[in-house]
């Protein structure tokens, strides 16, 4: 099936004892035994397993043509389980723009226990020179958040292969509609699925899927079922209602932003555009090789400094200036304040979440608030 047909229907292969099209929420804690002790239902203990979460996981599994999923609480407990799985005094290799949130875990929680490197993954020729007798993993995001640097999938799995790593890749600013991972060589795919796969702003998650059921991958389930970071049914109820959408809510996406990005990369006032849609971006050509478009978010230099940026994001009327990414509406914000002190993002740069909103009414907002400095 195409990811549009499997996202409405990988869910109907759960069927309800009560014929319901849509799956109900089933929020028991706890399930029966029959007379042998056994768990005719499939499920012991919520924690462990329940109906809505496996058949999130299910799903998933099927849109990222892996072999299996965790469903995690959070985007960040997701990746945060495979650092935890990982033995103490592993090394890593992760973007030098590799999310601020997965950034700040391994130098504080795991500052002790795990070594790293954050390089330019773009840079493939570089990569092997970082790699150590203890390098266990490569973890990549393409595109990244917020630069939306492009990296080779296809060729760190080369890499990865060669020299016996695990791959994991976050792919959260493509959703499995405009790219799959695992079919590209990855190990692990990972996504926050707050964003793109709840597509609301309105329910909290993460995910794992694996290419392969191995002794690495039943320690992260290990660490999720025992660990207990789990979405609630609800949560997965939400998170499957949104997935049916999930492919046309692209299609959307994709569109506005292209359009605002070409529009943004000729006004006067924009230094640069970050879209890996445009020609001119640096991995334009590799997008185009592995992503079926081009996705909903970008950023922009704003000419100018901190301020000037910060007076476009406070000038917008239809754009929402809050955090987060991957819901129907549009969202705005300058990325450096977000982040703090220390981050390598840059002063005039704001990151844009392309919403579903009618694209003239966006650029008109941009125009406005572009105006204003």
């Amino acid at each position: 099936m195409k990811p549009e047909t499997t996202a409405i229907h990988a869910l109907n292969l759960v069927k309800s004892a009560t014929g319901d099209v849509t799956m109900p929420i089933s929020l028991s804690t706890t399930f029966l035994r029959d007379e042998t002790g056994g768990y005719p239902g499939g499920h012991m203990y919520s924690r462990v397993s329940n109906p809505n979460r496996s058949a999130l996981e299910n799903v998933i599994t099927s849109l990222e043509s892996g072999a299996d999923t965790c469903a995690f609480s959070s985007g960040n407990t997701a990746g945060m389980s495979i650092f935890q799985a990982l033995k103490p005094g592993s090394h890593i290799i992760a973007p030098d723009d590799m999310y601020w949130g997965f950034k700040k875990q391994l130098q504080s929680i795991f500052a002790d226990t795990l070594t790293f490197d954050f390089i330019d993954l773009t840079d493939i020729a570089a990569i092997a020179n970082y790699i150590k007798p203890n390098t266990v993993m490569i973890w990549a995001e393409t595109p990244s958040n917020p630069l939306l640097k492009i990296t080779d999938i296809e060729a760190v799995a080369k890499i990865c292969k060669a020299n016996n790593l695990i791959f994991a890749c976050d792919s959260t600013f493509a959703s499995p509609i405009l790219q799959n991972p695992i079919e590209l060589g990855a190990d692990i795919v990972m996504h926050s699925t707050t964003k793109y796969i709840g597509g609301h702003s309105d329910v909290l998650g993460g995910s794992l899927t694996t290419a392969h059921r191995n002794e690495f991958w039943e320690k992260i389930r290990n660490i999720q079922q025992i660990g207990g970071a789990v979405p609630s049914p609800f949560d997965c109820f939400l998170l499957l209602r949104s997935i049916k959408t999930l492919a046309y809510r692209i299609k959307g996406h994709c569109e506005n932003a292209m359009t605002l990005a070409k529009y943004l990369e000729k006004h006067p006032k924009i230094e640069a555009v970050y879209y890996p849609g445009l020609p001119s971006h640096q991995q334009h050509e590799i997008a185009k090789k592995q992503m079926k478009d081009f996705g909903g978010m970008l950023s922009i230099l704003v000419k100018g400094d901190a301020l000037a940026a910060r007076k476009v994001v406070n000038s917008v009327q239809i754009f929402a200036q809050a955090t987060s990414l991957g819901g129907v509406e549009s969202l705005i914000e300058h990325r450096a304040s977000v982040e703090g002190p220390d981050t390598k993002t840059p002063q005039n740069l704001i990151r844009v979440s392309v919403g579903l909103e009618h694209i003239d009414d966006l650029i008109a907002d941009f125009d406005q608030a572009l105006a204003t400095v």
